[in-house]
């Protein structure tokens, strides 16, 4: 999963069961249970019921009548379906407001997502950050007006001719799960083509519009849209327009290029500004600046979108991060193999990949007559190299693990620096073994990936179960090895005492996994570690190994990623640490700041000194003042700054000035060596400070 940003979710109050009576609304049963005092079933305040859930899970509006009797569970504002309603109810506010503003403008979807929602539109020019402000300042106008959102169910050929300007709308139609797919609007689609936000327009059965109605019962603005929505647009406490962005109609680079507003709306204007102060937290994080800031990598126009080149600080980086994953992978019994990063495509047919996986790897090479494509993922490769040769069970488990760089095929539009690149060195592994093993090792995994990421200072997180959708052709296999696979990553899971959420039909094709979900300092949450268990793969390439009594079986295989890529972890690394990297795993991790030049080859020394404990340290010799050299310093977040001035010398000492601006004067070098290496070799992952050395402070300067 990417990224998140958020407030903590507000813990809603219980709530009771309601029953609504044929004929009447949920709004009467809440008011009623209201009156009798029922707590949870107020319609008013921060937290009252916006919708309703009915007895088959189903949202519903608060003011449509039931057909038949039914008990109901009301949806408050603040949980987590409740804010899916508001914003989408603010959704379709903008749009309105856009309509108005420029009469012109054909509308797309505008589904709520996570933190906002967005609408897309097909303007007569784009839109500019002037006309966000006049959209923002009309939606106000709406939600002050009161406008009540009214469902009306529409036949087919109703809501065609309604919305006959609407071509995308249309197109909708004839998409809808209800059928008449074959319809002219369908173009070269199917209904089963449908996404989720898309569903959200028509969904499937009788189409429905919901009509903005003014308080003097006149018609304001309609939309075709699922529902449901909030009683009325003064519902809407607080909302923001954030940004727009180009947006291919249904995500197709071959549609029409759209226009896509987005925006947030929260159960608060507290909630609201808790929200931007997490993003403006996250935009000073954010590793694509720091990244430049701290010189540690870039993505040259000449490479091509999604590929990083490392600069030689970023490269101090990697090789840390890699040699303490390396050794981490040995101790724990891995052996380290290496494959190439081009092979011929039947490769990717026999494992599978090919076609389930043809949209996200690079278009195939013809040499020599035949077909080759580059790599985007190791585990076939791994399984040539596991067949190379006769197998026993006594070499079980079998376990192999990899540097492998790989290369997908990302769309432009999701490319994100880099936690969303085109090429990517995973530190992947494959372990092969008897069934009768596969529980063990995959808690050996999940233990050993869970104290690698604390290793890094990452220690907050949950699991996600993701399992197969039954509906789905995307998965091969059996229901038995489906159910069985299952069993084993649930239970690993749930025995290491973490959260466990389920995440129906987001498995590979190939078998269920597990991946770990974790958050960083400012609570956002990344996805980071995954373990799969495959039982498809060994009989694809036909792996055996003969077992004690002499008969050949089929190895399960058990793929696992500790950091995703090592590209990825380094992003996110970035933004936990806001670039101020734990000193053990700092580019630079003392700098020597001389007060005059007279100190230059005295620190020098110094610095040889600190060299040969195996600290990466430079000395600041420029011509810039002292105090500009400490401001440099600060801003490239290196954690041990060494002064020295004549007193120093005379001394044989330094003075120790922190990230936080302690400072700590006259101590010896031998010292200060020792400081610094001791703290360095614990691994320690918060920044140093003068207190961490049983020391007083001098005066920060």
């Amino acid at each position: 999963m990417s990224s998140s940003v958020a407030p903590a979710a507000a813990q809603p109050d219980p709530r009771p069961t309601l029953t609504v009576a044929a004929g009447t609304t949920p709004r009467a049963a809440l008011e009623s249970a209201a009156a009798a005092g029922v707590a949870g079933s107020d319609v008013n305040g921060p937290s009252g019921a916006v919708v309703v859930r009915d007895s088959a899970g189903a949202l519903r509006d608060l003011d449509v009548p039931f057909e038949t009797e039914d008990t109901v569970e009301p949806v408050a504002i603040d949980s987590p379906d409740g804010l899916n309603v508001l914003r989408h109810s603010t959704a379709h506010v903008m749009a309105q407001a856009v309509q108005e503003l420029f009469p012109n403008t054909l509308l797309g979807i505008g589904p709520p997502v996570e933190n906002g929602f967005y609408y897309d539109f097909l303007p007569s020019r784009p839109f500019t950050p002037e006309d966000l402000s006049a959209i923002e300042k009309k939606m106000t106008e709406i939600i002050k007006a009161a406008q009540r959102f009214s469902r009306r169910e529409i036949a087919d050929d109703d809501a065609r001719s309604e919305l006959a300007h609407e071509k995308f709308k249309l197109e909708l139609i004839g998409l809808k799960g209800g059928g008449e797919a074959d319809s002219p609007e369908a173009g070269n689609y199917t209904a089963s083509e449908l996404d989720a936000e898309e569903a959200s327009q028509v969904g499937g059965g009788r189409l429905t519009m919901y009509d903005n109605v003014n308080k003097d019962g006149s018609l304001a603005w309609t939309d075709l849209c699922r529902g449901p929505h909030l009683p009325t647009t003064r519902r809407i406490p607080a909302f923001k327009l954030m940004r727009t962005a180009a947006a291919y109609w249904r995500g197709d680079q071959k549609n029409e290029q759209l226009q896509r507003i987005y925006g947030t709306a929260w159960p608060s204007k507290d909630a609201l500004k808790e929200y931007l102060n997490r993003l403006e937290e996250a935009a000073k994080r954010d590793h694509r600046k720091l990244g430049v800031e701290l010189d540690l990598f870039s993505f040259p126009d000449e490479l091509g979108s999604g590929l990083a080149v490392f600069h030689p600080k970023g490269g101090i980086l990697r090789r840390e991060l890699e040699g303490y994953v390396r050794q981490r992978h040995i101790d724990e019994g891995f052996d380290f193999v290496n494959t190439p990063h081009i092979s011929k495509d039947g490769l990717f047919h026999t494992s599978g990949h090919l076609p389930y996986y043809a949209d996200t790897m690079f278009p195939p090479m013809d040499l020599e007559g035949s077909e080759y494509r580059l790599k985007a993922m190791n585990c076939p490769m791994h399984n040539l190299i596991y067949r190379s040769r006769g197998r026993s069970y006594r070499e079980l488990p079998l376990r192999l693990f990899e540097f492998g760089s790989v290369y997908r095929y990302e769309m432009s539009g999701v490319v994100h620096g880099l936690t969303r690149v085109r090429g990517m060195t995973q530190d992947d592994s494959h372990t092969y073994c008897t069934p009768e093993q596969a529980p063990g090792e995959i808690k050996l995994l999940l233990n050993f990936l869970l104290g690698l990421l604390r290793d890094f200072g990452l220690d907050d997180f949950y699991l996600e179960l993701s399992t197969r959708d039954p509906n789905s052709d995307k998965f091969i296999g059996s229901d038995s090895d489906w159910e069985t696979a299952t069993a084993v990553l649930e239970q690993a899971a749930l025995d290491t005492g973490l959260e466990l959420v389920p995440d129906p039909g987001g498995a590979a094709f190939y078998g269920p996994k597990v991946s770990v979900q974790a958050r960083d300092a400012i609570g956002r949450t990344w996805q980071m570690s995954t373990v799969q268990y495959d039982f498809n793969q060994p009989a694809r390439f036909e792996l055996e190994y003969q077992s004690s009594d002499g008969s050949r079986q089929q190895p399960v295989m058990i793929h696992s990623a500790k950091f995703g890529s090592i590209e990825r972890f380094i992003g996110v690394l970035t933004e936990h640490y806001a670039g101020a990297f734990p000193a053990w795993l700092a580019p630079v991790q003392a700098i020597a700041i001389p007060v005059s030049d007279d100190q230059i080859d005295y620190l020098l020394d110094v610095a040889a000194t600190l060299k040969k404990a195996g600290i990466r340290v430079e000395v600041d010799a420029s011509s810039e003042r002292m105090q500009k050299k400490i401001r440099s310093a600060q801003q490239a977040k290196v954690p041990f700054m060494l002064i020295a001035g004549a007193q120093d010398v005379d001394n044989r000492a330094v003075s120790f000035r922190y990230r936080d601006g302690e400072q700590r004067n006259g101590v010896p070098i031998e010292q200060a060596v020792a400081e610094i290496a001791d703290f360095v070799a614990r691994r320690v992952n918060s920044s140093p400070t003068a207190a961490d050395f049983g020391a007083g402070t001098g005066p920060r300067s």
